[in-house]
């Protein structure tokens, strides 16, 4: 059964920082592109960070420079850490497998976690 859980979603003042977790199961984790998206009150859903499975890295623009993405496939987890976190960036944040060769994994989605960014 496939799952992705997502943690570690919280309050921060702007200019903060926070980190995100996401473990993966019921899928081979390793062989999958991972990214993290994110869908603020009253916007669509958007993808914000992406990385390979070998380990290369895409940005939107809106969070490049702040924020980095991560995996540990040991521990079958993708990580986001946010950095210099601003109020545009309070949202919903979820991770999702990129990859669609897995069609279960991928047309998976966790129940996301809140990051809400406020002073």
């Amino acid at each position: 059964q496939v799952q992705l859980v997502e943690s570690g979603g919280g309050l921060v003042h702007p200019g903060g920082s926070l980190s995100l977790s996401c473990a993966a199961s019921g899928f081979l984790f390793s062989s999958n592109a991972m990214g993290w998206y994110r869908q603020a009150p009253g916007k669509q859903r958007e993808l914000i960070a992406g990385i390979t499975s070998g380990g290369t890295t895409n940005y939107a623009d809106s969070v490049k420079g702040r924020f980095t993405i991560s995996r540990d496939d040991a521990k079958n987890t993708v990580y986001l850490q946010m950095n210099s976190l601003k109020p545009d960036d309070t949202a919903v944040y979820y991770c999702k497998v990129l990859s669609p060769v897995n069609r279960r994994a991928y047309n998976y989605w966790g129940q996301g976690t809140q990051v809400t960014v406020s002073s």
